[in-house]
């Protein structure tokens, strides 16, 4: 796993592409029985090199019902993003989609060296078009909807940015039926 996870570490394949030059951000070690895919470092993680240490990454704890040492504890959560790098912002201030080379790249390497994993989570649109391809449904809310046909294996999710308050209050369901799927899971997990 050092070998490879030391690579993507040091990878800089898309670096002419990444306007902040790029830092790939991942967590990974064979112990890990969690696995979460998120899109990409936003600016703030881009600074620190630490995964999820923004708002997003308060709000994501707080669905998993586990508190910071837990979700870094290399030994329960494994945290590769389908884009390693922060890819840079658009006109409006919105993080630009992660960039299309990572994940083909490296999670072919890295995925199957994380053999204890038995849950991983889909954050938004990019994670689970990529794990789900053609089992994704039209959008991320029928796909995050239809959680339960994509359990045991993968559990998604809609990304837990501020910017999706609205999305969480149009969609209740997600706090009554799919947080406590979540938690239970990741109580389970993390014994």
């Amino acid at each position: 796993m050092t070998v490879e996870l030391e690579a993507a570490k040091a990878c800089r394949v898309c670096a002419a592409h990444l306007p902040h030059g790029p830092r790939p951000v991942l967590r990974a070690t064979a112990a890990a029985r969690l696995l979460i895919v998120g899109q990409a470092p936003g600016t703030r993680v881009h600074e620190s090199g630490v995964p999820w240490n923004d708002a997003s990454g308060e709000r994501l704890r707080d669905w998993l019902a586990i508190d910071r040492d837990r979700f870094y504890d290399e030994g329960l959560v494994a945290i590769l993003p389908t884009g390693f790098c922060f890819p840079g912002t658009d006109a409006k201030g919105g993080d630009l989609p992660p960039r299309p080379e990572c994940a083909p790249l490296w999670h072919p390497r890295l995925r199957p060296l994380l053999k204890r994993v038995t849950l991983t989570l889909l954050i938004g649109a990019y994670a689970q078009a990529y794990y789900l391809g053609k089992d994704a449904k039209p959008t991320v809310t029928a796909t995050v909807q239809a959680f339960g046909d994509y359990l045991p294996r993968f559990l998604p999710l809609p990304h837990p940015s501020w910017r999706n308050q609205g999305w969480l209050k149009r969609n209740p369901w997600f706090e009554k039926e799919l947080l406590p799927v979540l938690r239970g899971a990741v109580a389970e997990l993390a014994g």
